[in-house]
């Protein structure tokens, strides 16, 4: 796996898959509509694959989502995602699925998908991940009943995250897709005392044993941008981290 230059173009001949990944766009600000635009068509003939690592919008609401679909709506390769807290954050979850998926974005919430790309079968695993912390700072399943639901909601969602990379595990490439960091590395850089917020190492327990090629998460804006659990290298792609729209990988 090699990290592109933004300039290099795609070599036609070249058997191998280039994703374009990004996350924490936050949606919804004046210009947007025309920054991801261009963005979007920046990339034409250059990748094969697009993920968006969740907070794909400011306050959760589907015009805010709308315009994110309208700038993807013309692109030439898929482009698969999954939401972050901003985007739940009005709880109109559904609604902003929904615009996504009006754009051609393909919202994962603990599934997987398949694809056909440059001559290989490429599984992308996607779901949101959620909170927990890590060594040092974990959230205990045990308390009031509140609390035991967080907990609860992360089971699920490592549990969801087990399921998938199961269903891929005979693709080519293997390619899981959080929103969530589940690992402290990809957060060190964050305040210690925010870290049961951002992530679980929970998360890094299907990981670990399924053993994806290659993890992109969000949502630490502050975090760093690349760690490993074990030998799987795990990307935070939150777009304050890369410093511009997407960082553009080979995974062979």
């Amino acid at each position: 796996m090699a990290i592109v230059s933004e300039g290099q173009p795609r070599e036609p001949a070249e058997r191998h898959v280039r994703i374009a990944a990004t996350g924490d766009v936050h949606c919804g600000r004046e210009g947007d509509r025309e920054h991801w635009t261009a963005a979007f068509e920046g990339l034409r003939g250059r990748v094969d694959l697009i993920l968006l690592a969740g907070d794909l919008t400011t306050h959760g609401e589907p015009a805010q989502a709308e315009i994110l679909a309208d700038a993807a709506r013309d692109v030439d390769v898929p482009v698969l995602a999954v939401l972050g807290n901003h985007d739940w954050h009005a709880n109109r979850r559904d609604e902003v699925a929904a615009a996504l998926m009006a754009g051609g974005i393909d919202v994962l919430e603990r599934e997987h998908r398949v694809l056909e790309i440059a001559g290989a079968e490429v599984g992308v695993v996607g779901c949101k991940g959620f909170v927990g912390g890590f060594p040092g700072s974990h959230m205990p399943d045990f308390g009031e009943p509140s609390l035991r639901r967080v907990y609860a909601e992360t089971t699920d969602e490592v549990e969801g995250l087990a399921r998938a990379l199961e269903e891929i595990s005979s693709c080519d490439v293997r390619i899981a897709l959080l929103h969530y960091a589940p690992t402290s590395a990809t957060i060190e850089g964050e305040p210690p005392g925010i870290w049961a917020f951002l992530g679980s190492d929970r998360l890094a327990v299907p990981i670990a044993q399924h053993r994806p090629n290659i993890v992109f998460h969000g949502h630490g804006h502050m975090g760093t941008f690349k760690g490993a659990i074990g030998d799987v290298p795990v990307y935070n792609v939150a777009q304050p981290v890369i410093g511009k729209d997407f960082e553009i990988f080979d995974v062979g």
